[in-house]
């Protein structure tokens, strides 16, 4: 066997900046970082106060949380459908203009002292409605505005500035609720968006690599379903990205819960768990933006095993100093998780399908949350917090190791076809080994 081919060195590099330089995605990069430096404030603050509405109840922190996500669940893949058929653009200046009112409305309701446990449900509904149609346009846009062999690299930075937003978000929120209340941090995110809506208004229309479109009413779910069901280089990724939204990612609500319930600590203590865990996400995401090599399903089973592992050993960490350090693996390792996951998908994906398939695999990894976030509740009210993060922890690194022997069975099967049938194998595999070459050739 030959040996693999190395990329030449700062390539990987190169493959960032020139993402960069691409002057309508730096646009989009920068006014999404403003918007979700506000989101990660409010999802804090958020929590802060349905604990203090409810007298630090976990059971209603992770109704609250599912009910945001419930949306996903229902209308995730619609919001896909509405990718591939409308221009992403504009459908993304809709849905993120009625999330800053979404915003803007809770921060009224807090600040007056209006604000009741059902209007934060309420409002945790609208929220989730419009990012399930945003989230599908949002992430198949990065495609459009650059080019195939950037996907990865334009993949990475876009979880690169999520995670700087993930760490001064919550950072933020805690002082600002520490110094003023909850209200003013729904107010601040609302005018958050006015940077991500002048980032998109911005990008002239001859900037957007549109694929070919079939004509309006074309576009079925049925047929992103089949391209996954026959691809496996999708069906891997999008299976095992739906066993850990389910049971491992939920640090929104366990974060809170171990800081209020654990460590009997506020909003400042709760503010920099969430920042340690967000650094590590930062550092993850700037490694995988940055990395040598293309991402292979291989190195997406070895991370959430990792993160599987670091996740249950932080369930078991008894101190404050010692779980916050802990944390900062913890977040590397989700993120290299979920950006590998995310780069495949897309790099595997058809163009006249990318926004049902990524449609599909957002609606695995956050629609589940409506079955995770109320478990995580029960689960932390009836056992402690600490074994949410154990048993989260256990299921991710157990379905990573389930879907590893299930690829290497596969390869075998393989083998042996190729074995009894050796003159129909040569054409098939040629075919299939150009496929790949063409696409690792993307990721590069």
């Amino acid at each position: 066997m030959s040996p693999q081919r190395r990329p030449p060195r700062g390539r990987e590099h190169g493959a960032v900046l020139a993402a960069l330089a691409v002057r309508a995605f730096r646009r989009y990069l920068l006014g999404q970082l403003a918007s979700n430096i506000g989101t990660w404030m409010q999802r804090a603050a958020q929590d802060l106060l349905v604990l203090q509405l409810t007298g630090n109840s976990g059971r209603a922190v992770g109704i609250v949380t599912a009910l945001q996500f419930l949306p996903q669940t229902l209308f995730g893949l619609t919001g896909g459908v509405l990718a591939d058929r409308c221009p992403r653009r504009r459908l993304l200046l809709i849905t993120q203009t009625a999330m800053a009112a979404q915003s803007l409305l809770l921060g009224v309701l807090t600040v007056t002292g209006t604000v009741s446990l059902s209007c934060v449900y309420a409002l945790a509904v609208a929220l989730g409605t419009a990012t399930a149609v945003d989230g599908p346009a949002r992430n198949a846009l990065i495609s459009d505005l650059v080019a195939p062999g950037q996907v990865a690299a334009a993949v990475g930075l876009n979880s690169a500035q999520f995670n700087v937003a993930r760490i001064l978000g919550p950072a933020a929120a805690g002082l600002t609720v520490a110094a003023f209340g909850t209200g003013p941090v729904f107010l601040i995110n609302a005018v958050s968006y006015l940077g991500v809506l002048y980032g998109l208004s911005t990008i002239p229309p001859g900037a957007l690599r549109h694929p070919e479109r079939r004509r309006p009413g074309h576009e079925r779910l049925g047929d992103a379903f089949r391209h996954i069901a026959t691809t496996p280089e999708l069906l891997l990724p999008i299976t095992l990205i739906a066993v850990v939204g389910t049971f491992g990612l939920n640090f929104q609500v366990t974060l809170s819960l171990m800081a209020v319930t654990v460590f009997h600590s506020g909003a400042a203590a709760f503010g920099c768990l969430s920042a340690a865990y967000a650094t590590g996400g930062l550092l993850g995401a700037l490694r995988t933006a940055g990395g040598k090599r293309p991402p292979t399903a291989r190195r997406l089973v070895t991370a959430t095993a990792a993160f599987g592992a670091l996740e249950a050993t932080l369930g078991l960490t008894p101190g404050y100093g010692t779980f916050t350090a802990l944390l900062v693996p913890v977040g590397y390792a989700a993120v290299v998780v979920t950006t590998t996951a995310n780069a495949l998908t897309q790099l595997h994906a058809d163009p006249r399908l990318r926004g049902r398939v990524l449609s599909v695999h957002f609606l695995v990894l956050l629609g589940g949350t409506p079955v995770g976030a109320p478990l995580v509740g029960v689960v932390s009210d009836a056992l402690g917090a600490r074994s949410v993060l154990v048993l989260g922890g256990a299921v991710s690194a157990a379905c990573a190791l389930a879907l590893s022997a299930w690829s290497t069975e596969r390869r075998r099967l393989g083998q042996r076809r190729k074995a009894k049938d050796p003159a129909g194998a040569p054409a098939a595999d040629g075919g299939r080994s150009k496929q790949m070459d063409l696409l690792r050739s993307q990721g590069e």
